[in-house]
């Protein structure tokens, strides 16, 4: 119940501020920058349809998420050159250049890519949605796979890179405000990029014992749990989600730092950092739900330890 209750106000907060980013920062764009929208929506526009139609004929719907890290990386290069290589543009292009280097790598140990793009290991999570009763029917998950998985999530990409067409024309100086947004999202990048590689190391050790023949329960901790609960994992739920979303918030304070927001916060350019939260509050739920039906201990986990808050430790003792 406290899951569902907190999952709702997140989802009523994001909203309301991409509503309020919309309504009170307005969409007052130059024409320089609504020729770069259109540049950006014309390469986001051809990767939805890549996305789909190789994601039917290849029976893989991870083509976006291959693509996920790779995308946003042109996109602000893109904005960086059309607005002058001003130095917030490129320490905001070098920000994601570095975060998108890092998922890149981090999805192709797990064997997401190969010389034939189309092919790779899938998300296991798409698998498991296309046995839910909603996609019985083929028409149903070829209609999922085009408007949420194609254009949705292609659309959010682009989205979430909209802070850099906001700032490209600004004339401000680089002040505190765009020094506390370097810092801040340069740390939300190292958090994701610990919890990455503590969640390797653990299910890779845990896949090495399974190859031994070892069931959960002859496993020794951590491992008979079956989910990480070490590192940061220990204190938080989703330490790597908390880096993820945290790290487009904090690039939407260069905003702020340009002097292009309203009322001091808002801008039109919320709108995707806003919709990150949303998309992670969905993706972390989905990924709950699955884990309590795989692993005993979870439920107790979910009890004990805050999804981003590190308040608690998760302690299997204490019942």
């Amino acid at each position: 119940m406290k899951n569902t209750i907190i999952t709702g106000l997140t989802v009523v907060i994001a909203l309301t501020a991409a509503v309020l980013g919309l309504v009170l920062g307005g969409i007052n764009l130059s024409e320089n920058q609504l020729e770069t929208i259109m540049i950006l929506g014309i390469i986001a526009g051809a990767s939805a349809l890549y996305c789909f139609v190789v994601g039917e004929l290849a029976h893989n719907n991870s083509q976006m998420d291959k693509l996920w890290s790779i995308l946003p990386i042109a996109y602000v290069w893109i904005v960086a050159a059309r607005g002058g290589m001003q130095i917030r543009l490129i320490i905001y292009a070098v920000i994601v250049t570095l975060w998108g280097i890092r998922l890149t790598m981090n999805f192709a140990r797990k064997g997401a890519y190969r010389l034939k793009f189309w092919e790779g290991e899938e998300d296991y999570r798409w698998a498991i949605l296309r046995k839910n009763k909603l996609f019985s029917k083929k028409v149903a998950w070829i209609l999922f796979n085009l408007l949420f998985i194609s254009i949705y999530q292609n659309a959010l990409v682009l989205a979430m890179t909209f802070p850099s067409v906001a700032i490209m024309e600004s004339t401000a100086p680089f002040g505190v405000m765009d020094f506390v947004a370097t810092f801040l999202a340069f740390g939300a990048l190292v958090i994701e990029t610990i919890a990455d590689e503590q969640q390797w190391k653990f299910y890779q050790n845990k896949k090495a014992l399974l190859k031994e023949g070892k069931s959960l329960e002859e496993m020794p901790e951590p491992y008979k749990y079956g989910f990480n609960t070490t590192g940061l994992w220990k204190v938080m739920r989703h330490p790597n989600y908390l880096g993820e979303q945290t790290i487009w918030l904090f690039l939407y304070l260069f905003v702020i730092g340009a002097g292009v927001a309203s009322y001091g916060i808002f801008n039109w350019s919320l709108v995707g950092p806003a919709f990150i939260v949303l998309l992670f509050s969905g993706s972390s739920t989905l990924g709950e739900s699955i884990s309590s039906g795989k692993y005993p201990y979870y439920q107790l986990y979910q009890k004990q330890v805050f999804k981003y808050l590190p308040l608690k430790r998760f302690n299997p003792e204490k019942n």
